[in-house]
């Protein structure tokens, strides 16, 4: 259950050296969209361990004057926001005001946090119990040992370097310490390249967006051997095992698919064990139907919007539209696969009315089996002014929109991560059949 606080937190600020502190006599206060709101108890929930507090430069904050209940600038300090732990959904954003000439903010999510009796409070949800990624779960003495252990039993293997010098010893990603602990999902990065340039892309970044990518993008395509024996063993000795193409620290693994479809065929001639897993912007759906053939069985389709106008203005698609990526998404529900979009909430767009609409159209239109309801990683302002995002207009809460939703689409599976066999086997009963698609 979410622990909430008695009431409303108090606004959090920071000095120039970073030293955070409360704001007595004013409540946290949040940005939705456009807009600086006021918030209730109930959109708090304690700050869930593993997650990190940001003083933002350039940045005044906004809080509430608890005696005259408007929202007012705290001049002489900094905003101080959170970056939620996994498996967490932010419902609004911190608010502040951007001085002239600010620096644009690293690419992170900036959610709402105030402090009250001793805790730190933050406006977010857990979406999904997985501790996959709970911070608790990791011992990096162990993680070390297994890493020197894996090196030894693949010598060469180029991918087991990327892995463990790169992603789990240097970026510290959860999903790569995962696959070291030999458990739940383990990531196969394999594509140098990308056929978008999305704005918030973190691990390419053009020097006039005045920002560093925080992530150095893979060098090289793995060969089938390698994608192979990482995948063959992980499938066959983890529990809940998933293996997923797609990760932050590659391009668009769909430009690579001849080797995929290979890979794919050579671990499903040795072990019929796990998921098959690929996270792509779903641009190529001829190459996600040969995919599926090899034996592909589930895909997560990376959005910022269902609209067609928003989502092009961010992705900056290289060769392919829209309606490509519904084309993808369908290609897997036509033939009973399981179909994930890693959706970026963004409070205030996300849960307009008018994305509302689209989103519903976009369930309805692809059979959508799930929707990971992921934080946006991108300094807003920033967002807003590269989009040319205009008032998206009238906004009823993230809470309310997963409300909503699930009630018209109850077959919808929520979460963060992608699924386990466990989980499929729950959901793709429940979903309509779409071989009309």
């Amino acid at each position: 259950m979410a622990r909430h606080p008695e009431r409303v937190p108090l606004l959090l600020c920071a000095d120039a050296e970073g030293n955070i502190s409360e704001r007595p006599g004013y409540e946290a206060a949040a940005r939705s969209g456009l807009e600086f709101v006021p918030l209730t108890k109930e959109d708090f929930i304690e700050l869930p361990n593993g997650s990190e507090l940001f003083f933002l430069p350039g940045r005044t904050p906004l809080g509430r004057n608890i005696k005259s209940g408007c929202i007012e600038e705290i001049t002489g300090s900094l905003a101080v926001s959170a970056f939620i732990a996994p498996a967490h959904t932010q419902t609004y954003l911190s608010a502040f005001t951007k001085d002239k000439g600010a620096p644009v903010l690293p690419l992170y999510a900036y959610t709402c946090v105030g402090w009250l009796n001793d805790k730190f409070y933050a406006a977010a949800t857990r979406i999904d119990p997985d501790i996959r990624q709970d911070v608790s779960q990791f011992h990096l003495p162990l993680i070390e040992q297994n890493i020197a252990r894996a090196k030894e039993k693949y010598p060469g293997n180029r991918l087991i370097e990327h892995l463990s010098s790169q992603c789990a010893m240097t970026y510290h990603c959860r999903a790569s310490q995962n696959y070291f602990l030999n458990r739940w999902e383990c990531p196969l990065p394999v594509s140098p390249a990308c056929n978008a340039e999305c704005l918030g892309c973190i691990s390419l970044q053009p020097e006039e967006h005045g920002m560093t990518s925080s992530h150095f993008r893979l060098k090289f395509t793995p060969d089938v051997k390698e994608i192979a024996e990482i995948a063959i063993d992980h499938l066959e000795t983890a529990p809940m095992p998933i293996v997923s193409f797609g990760q932050g620290c590659e391009g668009e693994p769909l430009l690579v698919g001849d080797v995929l479809e290979e890979a794919i065929s050579a671990i499903r001639a040795k072990t019929s064990k796990g998921i098959i897993n690929i996270n792509t912007n779903g641009s190529r759906p001829k190459t996600v139907e040969k995919l599926v053939k090899a034996g592909l069985q589930s895909i997560r389709v990376s959005m910022n919007s269902a609209r067609k106008d928003w989502y092009e203005a961010y992705y900056l698609p290289r060769n392919y539209v829209f309606e490509d990526i519904m084309e993808s998404i369908r290609v897997m529900r036509r033939n009973g696969r399981w179909a994930s979009i890693n959706y970026f909430v963004f409070p205030g767009f996300t849960d307009s009315d008018s994305e509302y609409e689209a989103l519903r159209s976009f369930i309805r239109g692809t059979g959508l089996t799930m929707i990971q309801w992921r934080n946006f990683n991108i300094d807003p302002d920033f967002y807003i002014r590269k989009a040319k995002i205009t008032d998206p207009g009238k906004a009823m809460g993230v809470l309310k929109l997963m409300q909503v939703l699930r009630e018209e689409f109850p077959w919808l599976a929520y979460g963060y991560f992608n699924p386990d066999t466990e989980k499929q086997e729950r959901y793709l009963p429940l979903n309509p059949e779409m071989q009309e698609l």
